[in-house]
């Protein structure tokens, strides 16, 4: 299934980023942005699907209210299973948080430096990624090391990589796109890294450590490493526009959990409670405490918003190669917490 999902999305994507830009793309967004906001959330989940998504799933975690699940459309559309608020979902980059709270843990115990440079941990990198001497651990986690993006490499959606080393080969000896803290650029190359640096400080596997430290104590126990780590009915299909198939068995790597899971952490993040003494000055001085997540088939939204004390985690199954399907995404969460407001302020 995956030589042949690679062999269609090579064909498909540019005549779909061509017709959706031309087309569909601007009235789509319009209108979706105009319509008459509905009285509850429900109705907006059920009216997502008139953007042509195949699922979709929110949790809402309101201060003091118990949280509330909803979904509309297909879990899996081929066997018109429907969406399951509680199923597992990849969550791509949603993950770097949890990366970010490993790493302040480990550098409140005093395992990590954030002005160690990538020389001193990373020795054998020093002349395959340039200013590996200067960029220092804080560059890698704010995204300020100037080392190329190695999803940005050619064909990497194509043909991803079988393992660490494979992806990290993609950008060894290329030019640095800019000196380390002069300039900031979103770059998964930085949290593979990082994700090796944890393992080699720990000396075991990074989503152990994750387990271990950050899992365990919040009893989270619908968030894996992996999709080999779950059984493949709990997790939910993904899709590509224009392709049939659903490609939920193609592996780029992702953490996999359920909404509540994600939005339970992302509570104990935002409130501190995560963290032990001092930990929590070390993470706000590194990183965001919200974030996005997006690779083929997979779109997620995860923020805390503290006007209304409220969690809400967006899982959509649905994307394209251009963008729009995210656009679409992003305008339908940001629907859902005005109507979050207006019952708040009604």
């Amino acid at each position: 299934m995956k030589n042949n999902t690679v062999r269609i999305l090579g064909i498909i994507m540019p005549l779909v980023a061509i017709t959706c830009t031309i087309i569909f793309v601007p009235w789509a967004l319009l209108w979706a942005w105009i319509a008459p906001l509905p009285d509850t959330i429900q109705t907006q989940v059920d009216d997502a699907l008139n953007h042509g998504f195949d699922g979709i799933v929110v949790y809402v975690d309101e201060g003091g209210k118990p949280p509330e699940f909803y979904s509309a459309g297909w879990k899996n559309r081929e066997n018109k299973i429907p969406a399951d608020p509680h199923a597992l979902f990849k969550i791509a980059s949603i993950s770097k948080l949890y990366d970010a709270v490993a790493i302040t843990k480990l550098v409140s115990s005093e395992r990590l430096s954030l002005d160690k440079t990538l020389a001193d941990y990373f020795p054998e990198l020093v002349g395959r990624i340039e200013n590996a001497e200067t960029i220092t651990l804080r560059n890698m986690i704010q995204h300020r090391s100037g080392i190329p993006n190695l999803t940005n490499t050619p064909n990497y959606w194509m043909n991803p990589p079988k393992n660490n080393k494979e992806a990290l080969d993609l950008v060894l000896d290329l030019p640095a796109n800019f000196e380390p803290g002069e300039d900031y650029e979103y770059s998964n190359t930085n949290y593979l890294l990082i994700s090796e640096l944890i393992e080699k400080v720990t000396g075991y596997g990074k989503f152990e450590f994750i387990k271990q430290e950050i899992l365990s104590p919040l009893g989270l126990k619908n968030t894996f490493g992996s999709i080999h780590e779950v059984n493949m009915d709990n997790l939910m299909s993904g899709y590509y526009v224009g392709v049939e198939e659903d490609i939920k068995t193609t592996d780029y790597g992702s953490m996999v959990a359920s909404a509540e899971d994600v939005g339970i952490f992302l509570r104990a993040l935002n409130e501190g409670s995560l963290f032990d003494d001092g930990e929590q000055e070390i993470y706000t001085s590194i990183y965001v405490y919200n974030h996005t997540g997006l690779i083929p088939g997979y779109q997620s939204i995860a923020k805390y918003h503290t006007d209304i004390d409220a969690v809400v985690i967006q899982f959509v199954n649905t994307t394209n190669f251009d963008g729009y399907t995210w656009t679409l995404s992003e305008i339908v969460y940001n629907r859902i917490v005005k109507i979050l407001r207006n019952n708040k302020n009604s």
